[in-house]
C-alpha cells in the first residue's frame, strides 16, 4: 500500500526535466565549508594570555572558561604561541609541586599550526588528526580572528549532515 502523501505520475509530469538525487556538486558542497562559514556561526571570541602570566592563573582560566586552550597574545594581539590542556598535564608529570607558578613562556607551543578564514574544513580537521591537536588559531593576513576546535569542526559537519538527510527524506516524502 502507497504512503497517503503518494500520488501517481500523471502524463504533465513525463514532460518534466529529469532530476537526480546526488551530482557532483552536492557530493562535493560539505568538502567546499571554509572555517568563515564555521567562525560565521560560532563566533570569533578568542581567549588569551600573555607569556609572563603564570599557569596557575591559566588554570583558574581554562576552569573558569570551560575551555582547552589559550591563546598566547603580545600586547599587540599578536599570535605568539598556544598553552593547552595537554601541556600542562605533561609539565605535572615532568615537575610535580612545581608547574604552577611556572610562566606560560616556559610551556607554551611555539611554533603554532594555523590557518586562515578561507581554508576548506575538510583540510583543516586533517591538519588537526595529522598534528594531532585539537586547537587551530585562525589567523588573515597576521590578525589573530578566531580559533577553531576539532569539536567545532565535527559538530559543523554533522549538522551539516543531518540538514543532508533532512532535504533528502522531504524529497523522497515530497
Amino acid at each position: 500500500m502507497a504512503p497517503q502523501s503518494y500520488q501517481a505520475p500523471t502524463q504533465g509530469d513525463l514532460e518534466q526535466n529529469s532530476t537526480v538525487s546526488q551530482s557532483a556538486e552536492s557530493n562535493l558542497s560539505s568538502g567546499s565549508t571554509t572555517v568563515a562559514e564555521l567562525l560565521e556561526k560560532k563566533g570569533n571570541l578568542v581567549f588569551s594570555v600573555t607569556a609572563e602570566d603564570t599557569i596557575a592563573d591559566v588554570v583558574v582560566t581554562l576552569r573558569d572558561k570551560r575551555i582547552g586552550a589559550l591563546l598566547v597574545v603580545d600586547e599587540n594581539s599578536n599570535l605568539e604561541g598556544i598553552l593547552s590542556e595537554r601541556d600542562i598535564v605533561r609539565k605535572l608529570a615532568e615537575t610535580p609541586g612545581q608547574t604552577l607558578p611556572q610562566k606560560v613562556s616556559d610551556l607554551m607551543t611555539k611554533d603554532v599550526v594555523t590557518c586562515s578564514p578561507n581554508d576548506l574544513l575538510v583540510g583543516v580537521l586533517k591538519k588537526m588528526t595529522d598534528g594531532r591537536f585539537r586547537h587551530m588559531p585562525v589567523v588573515d593576513n597576521g590578525k589573530l580572528c578566531g580559533m577553531v576546535t576539532i569539536g567545532d569542526v565535527v559538530g559543523y559537519r554533522i549538522n551539516e549532515l543531518e540538514y543532508e538527510a533532512l532535504r533528502m527524506k522531504q524529497l523522497i516524502v515530497g
